[in-house]
């Protein structure tokens, strides 16, 4: 196999806040480099990378879209991700597959709480970065502005490359700084209409004065480029693109461009900046490989096609043709009919088909290699965050950790007859998005759906009508209590039953105690003398274990419990294995109510993000929801405020922090521990079940 060049491969993801035109600007580039001829736009609901109709219609991106172009000899595989905030685990994603970055910020509306999150991710994953300020054409646009803010809100290093010429409906080109020469184009809109003049007259001074700006900054990355500046020799344009290129790499700065991807202004000195500055596949940190039980091995996945196959599921996507799984290779090489090991699941899968995506169409190829991002047809039991690998060399990579979902909401099909049709498009939704889950309340028969958030919920019902033609009505959200003991108690139970025939005669003697936090069910039998016979100690254990389903108090499970089995008695004829375990089960039902039974409830941790200004109404506001603060921590933005807060009282919380904090405020949270319910709050649980239980 011809191995193709990989240090011509760029891996980008586009991201940024909802709105600031990043699926736009991934048209542009599609135009640009010849993969389609007509522009969709966005807010006609056309985009080729938006083809899902939620997409379509609320003009926002939900799920990224890979999609392969090229641009002078490079091969971008671009990955469109959604700016919204229950949509994040789409854009970590993204950025755990990805080797550099485009962040689009919006020329007027400059940086958004979302782009601060997304922001972070990308720190946190070490992605390099260039910066796109977008939408120049636009009333209140001012480039200089968001600039200024990408320093403050972001506390990022911009390294300014090109100046806008005009601005708001004046805006016509901008003058690229190292070169010193004005890109400007006509009213066409077509992006090829360009002239390269000089600088306008009046701009000298502007241009002189942060060209020297960024070749300072640049030459700090190299001591020998550096020394024949500061010595007053000239430095040529490969010498500070090398420069400019290790510290782009290095996250030291980002370069920051404008234009109007709309009016196709710009977005050609964009490409040229993803060719010149961010890393290729082979110059990102190798990831560390670990053994099937998770331990690393101190072997990494070196990008090299000669090297045996590690590669990344991060994405399943059910579209028209079946199940795609989007898929990063990197190392080794993938080609049609191979069998390779899912390390998640143990088993081996063969690859049927390969494809590279363009949006929603493909391209059949045959093989694939270290770098490349492809989507495979086929695939059974691959699910997003599973490691595909040589099954004679396997090896896993550092696993995807996706938060558990902290809200459930019950729904049934409007119609009688979707049941089924609603089970399968359930399935496939849980296949494609790891922070989705489904269950059945054994007890009611419900379907009960658990996401991230709301919002989260509220698309997932969308896609159940639109995309599957399921619609279902919704019952309000529910948090998930537990039940659990207080006190120790010794009780005995007698089982007798004699109505003609053999009876059944069952005898116990026990304990039952709380158990230690998070040993769930313990059973111990300290029986001695054969009064209880060996054979049904696990009887009575199996009675209690499938009992604690249903606590005394409000029947939600029971946690933490150890029951002991002290004596008893049997009967040589009468007693069995099933008398034994109809005893513990009476037993459970009679002692538990008398063990000081208490209520639980789920308390996350909760990370709160927000401005200084704000910080006393949101620290305000945690307080009145039962929250106890762990910590305040000032950062060069904000503050971070870190709380456990019951998840009953986090309900709506994102718009009440977005009023509070004139929608800069942000937070993230995850499930913490079980702690006591208050005594007003337990009643009123308590209450509602008896009622729920009562009406059905």
């Amino acid at each position: 196999m011809p191995t193709k060049d990989i240090s011509r491969y760029r891996n980008i993801g586009i991201f940024a806040h909802v709105d600031a035109g990043k699926t736009t600007t991934t048209e542009r580039i599609l135009k640009l480099t010849g993969r389609i001829h007509k522009i969709g736009e966005v807010h006609e609901g056309a985009a080729t990378t938006d083809f899902m109709e939620q997409e379509q219609e609320r003009g926002i991106t939900i799920q990224s879209a890979a999609t392969s172009c090229f641009w002078k000899d490079h091969q971008f595989n671009i990955i469109d991700t959604p700016g919204h905030v229950d949509f994040t685990i789409e854009v970590y994603r993204s950025l755990k597959v990805l080797d550099g970055g485009v962040g689009v910020f919006c020329g007027s509306g400059g940086v958004e709480p979302q782009s601060e999150t997304n922001w972070r991710y990308a720190n946190d994953s070490k992605v390099a970065r260039i910066i796109y300020v977008n939408k120049l054409d636009r009333i209140g646009a001012d480039f200089y502005r968001v600039v200024k803010q990408v320093e403050d809100v972001l506390a990022a290093k911009p390294l300014v490359m090109v100046l806008p010429i005009g601005q708001e409906n004046d805006f016509v080109g901008v003058v690229d700084l190292l070169t010193r020469k004005a890109w400007v184009w006509d009213d066409s809109g077509e992006p090829e209409n360009y002239k390269i003049l000089e600088v306008p007259a009046g701009m000298e001074a502007e241009v002189e004065k942060y060209r020297e700006i960024l070749i300072e900054l640049a030459v700090e990355q190299d001591e020998e480029i550096l020394e024949k500046y500061l010595e007053g020799e000239d430095i040529t344009i490969d010498e500070i693109k090398t420069c400019i290129r290790k510290g782009t790499r290095e996250l030291a700065f980002f370069p920051t461009y404008c234009g109007s991807s709309f009016k196709n202004k710009g977005v050609q000195l964009v490409l040229d900046g993803v060719v010149d500055y961010l890393p290729n596949p082979m110059e990102v940190p190798p990831q560390p490989e670990m053994d099937l039980e998770g331990n690393p091995t101190g072997g990494f996945a070196y990008v090299d096609a000669a090297k045996p196959l590690r590669a990344l599921a991060f994405k399943i996507m059910d579209d028209r043709f079946g199940a795609l799984t989007f898929t990063r290779i990197y190392s080794g090489q993938l080609k049609k009919g191979d069998t390779i090991l899912d390390t998640a699941t143990g088993k081996t899968e063969r690859i049927s088909r390969i494809v590279e995506m363009h949006a929603n169409d493909r391209e059949e190829v045959d093989e694939a290699q270290a770098g490349d991002i492809v989507a495979l047809i086929g695939m059974k039991n691959v699910q997003t965050g599973h490691t595909l690998c040589d099954p004679k060399q396997p090896a896993t990579l550092e696993p995807m950790v996706f938060p558990d979902p902290v809200i459930s909401i019950a729904v049934a099909p409007k119609k009688k007859g979707d049941n089924e049709k609603m089970g399968l498009a359930l399935s496939k939704m849980v296949q494609e998005d790891p922070s989705f889950q489904v269950e059945t309340d054994q007890e009611s028969g419900e379907v009960i759906l658990k996401g991230m958030g709301e919002l989260h919920l509220d698309i997932k019902v969308d896609i159940l009508k639109r995309t599957h033609g399921v619609e279902v009505e919704v019952g309000k959200p529910q948090v998930a209590y537990r039940e659990s003991i207080t006190r120790r108690l010794q009780d005995s139970y007698t089982h007798k039953k004699q109505s003609g025939g053999s009876g059944q005669y069952a005898k116990i003697d026990y304990a039952v105690e709380p158990g230690e936090v998070g040993t769930g069910f313990l059973f111990e039998s300290k029986v001695t003398g054969g009064n209880v016979p060996r054979e049904f100690w696990p009887a009575v254990q199996k009675g209690f274990e499938t009992s604690v389903d249903k606590g005394p108090l409000a029947g939600y499970p029971v946690v933490d419990l150890k029951v002991t089995l002290t004596d008893g008695g049997f009967h040589p004829v009468d007693s069995s294995a099933i008398a034994f375990e109809i005893a513990a089960r009476a037993a459970y039902r009679q002692s538990l109510p008398k063990a000081g039974p208490q209520l639980l409830e789920p308390v996350m941790k909760v990370d709160v993000f927000t401005p200084e200004d704000y910080m006393g109404d949101v620290i305000g506001d945690l307080n009145r929801r039962r929250g106890m603060i762990k910590s305040q921590d000032p950062t060069m933005t904000g503050v971070r405020v870190k709380a456990d807060v019951p998840l009953s009282e986090m309900f709506g919380y994102i718009g009440d922090l977005r009023t509070m904090t004139s929608g800069r405020g942000q937070f993230s949270m995850e499930f913490s521990h079980y702690a006591p319910c208050p005594s007003n709050v337990a009643e009123a649980v308590i209450k509602e079940a008896k009622d729920r239980q009562a009406a059905s």
